[in-house]
């Protein structure tokens, strides 16, 4: 049994050993996709799917990565042929499937954005919804701690008790504005994380657009003080933005959606298989 040399790079260059082949991740993942395995014939002209040598048994081919697999006829056969091409909806290969896993890798980040202020924003509204009821027993609670370590009563402008008791002097309407902006952002991104993992264009756009805005902030955040998450944070950002501007040629870069679509015909069509015929040796 032997496997395809790849999609792009032609055979016996070389430069198809190096290139990390997401068709075999994807068949890893998913399985191999065959076709034709539950035809009672095959037909000369099916050879591109699968292929008889002998009686018993066939050779299938996968269309993602190209490996070809033995398998015994049907017992109980569910068609006469395997289908015809009209009939087959091909797999992503090629760059069209490594886009698909680098977009829902980012799908993942927005999808973890979504969840994180998604409960800050609950916590927010809860809080400026009771806050009225939970003023006296936080400030006793305050007090009974800094008498405890020998502090003066009252209130602390600094760590954690400070913070706490800034919420508590803020103003009802200033909570509640909080909250909603909060719950905003968590459901853009939400809104980004869906559109991404299913690889819709306009997620792409919304998310460079939203992702773009943002940096701003995390930059001047920067300027007053360096965390590693800080920093972290803004390289991802910058990856996402660059990855999307360039790699998906967005806002008509490298040839625009006409460039792509043009790509995703070259490594995932029939004239890619056709283009790539490997045979069981």
């Amino acid at each position: 049994m032997a496997e395809g040399n790849g999609l792009a790079p032609a055979p016996g260059t070389g430069t198809e050993k190096h290139r990390l082949r997401y068709e075999l991740l994807g068949c890893g993942l998913h399985g191999h996709h065959l076709e034709g395995t539950g035809a009672r014939r095959v037909r000369p002209d099916d050879a591109l799917l699968v292929r008889e040598f002998a009686e018993g048994l066939r050779w299938h081919r996968c269309l993602r990565c190209d490996a070809w697999l033995p398998l015994p006829p049907p017992a109980r056969p569910e068609r006469e042929f395997p289908p015809e091409r009209d009939e087959i909806t091909l797999p992503l290969r090629g760059k069209p499937l490594r886009d698909r896993y680098v977009l829902r890798l980012i799908a993942l980040d927005r999808l973890l954005h979504f969840l994180v202020l998604g409960v800050l924003a609950v916590s927010v509204l809860v809080f400026a919804d009771t806050r009225a009821s939970l003023r006296a027993p936080f400030y006793r609670i305050m007090d009974v701690l800094q008498n405890g370590v020998g502090g003066a009563s009252g209130t602390t402008r600094h760590g954690l008790l400070g913070d706490l008791a800034k919420a508590f002097a803020a103003r009802s309407s200033t909570l509640w504005l909080i909250g909603l902006v909060l719950a905003g952002y968590a459901l853009l991104e939400g809104v980004e994380a869906v559109g991404l993992w299913l690889t819709k264009r306009w997620a792409e756009y919304l998310t460079f657009v939203a992702t773009t805005v943002l940096l701003v902030p995390e930059v001047y955040e920067l300027s007053s003080r360096v965390t590693p998450t800080k920093v972290l944070t803004l390289l991802i950002n910058l990856a996402v933005v660059v990855y999307l501007l360039v790699a998906k040629r967005l806002f008509g870069l490298r040839g625009g959606g006409r460039a792509e679509a043009a790509e995703r015909a070259r490594d995932s069509s029939w004239e890619a298989l056709e283009r790539v015929l490997p045979g069981p040796v």
